[in-house]
């Protein structure tokens, strides 16, 4: 890591903008040598100042998965964020977009660990370690400027742009279906505004959860049994606004709907 970062300093500086819903610059405005296991550092520090305010971790987060994505954000490679229970919107749930910079959603398809997960996974070991898959919905905010165009590090600082998620109140075992051949609807007021088959998270749904592995792996940490995963968005995020309802259809895994305010 580059010695003459202060972790600490850019994660209460990031946490800060987020408690007083402000953007600011990216940080590589000011550190244009920040390194990616800087920013996983600081993302952790961002962390546990969460958990000093009585949050708990109840997951984490796969960004940047789909090939949408990754051209939306003009990155190339998938990143991690991590989830906690003050994140979660109950499913018919209602976002409140003032407590947000500029919110975002994207259509999920999430899964529950019953067995820890470490390292080096097959897609096997995956599916027996999950016991369950649902329908999901990101809410993402950034606390930068513009929300476009960052680099790699500044996304992971900044937590993967984690912000609110909305569970389907479904679960399927995640063995009952062809997880790559579902329909995925994101409609709003009643109109389809995305569309995409699962496959276009990670080419599988289940990679994203085997990428995950890695990249905590490369951290030294373990994917826990209980955790919930969002595997990804398959589609570009759309602009949430006042009084928008926002329904996530997926084939075989039913429907999530929330409502903006």
């Amino acid at each position: 890591m580059t010695a003459t970062v202060d972790h600490e300093a850019l994660a209460h500086f990031l946490d800060s903008a987020r408690l007083e819903r402000r953007e600011v610059a990216p940080l590589t405005r000011e550190q244009p040598a920040l390194s990616v296991p800087d920013a996983y550092a600081i993302q952790e520090a961002g962390i546990r100042l969460r958990l000093s305010h009585g949050e708990r971790v109840v997951g984490l987060k796969m960004g940047l998965t789909s090939e949408a994505k990754r051209k939306q954000m003009n990155l190339d490679s998938p990143v991690y964020g991590v989830l906690t229970d003050r994140m979660q919107v109950p499913a018919g749930g209602v976002i409140q977009l003032s407590q947000g910079v500029h919110p975002k959603i994207e259509p999920e398809i999430a899964f529950r660990t019953a067995r820890e997960l470490r390292g080096t996974v097959t897609r096997d070991e995956v599916l027996d370690a999950c016991e369950s898959v649902f329908a999901a919905m990101e809410i993402l905010d950034s606390r930068y400027r513009d929300f476009k165009y960052f680099s790699l590090p500044d996304v992971v600082a900044d937590n993967a742009s984690s912000s609110l998620f909305v569970l389907g109140t479904a679960e399927h075992p995640p063995r009952a279906m062809d997880l790559t051949r579902l329909e995925m609807t994101l409609s709003v007021n009643g109109e389809p505004v995305q569309s995409a088959r699962a496959d276009a998270i990670s080419g599988d749904p289940v990679v994203s959860v085997i990428q995950l592995c890695e990249l905590l792996a490369q951290r030294g940490q373990v994917l826990p049994a209980g955790s919930i995963v969002l595997a990804g968005a398959a589609t570009a995020a759309h602009m949430l606004r006042p009084g928008d309802r926002v329904q996530l259809t997926v084939e075989g895994l039913g429907i999530v709907a929330v409502s903006a305010e």
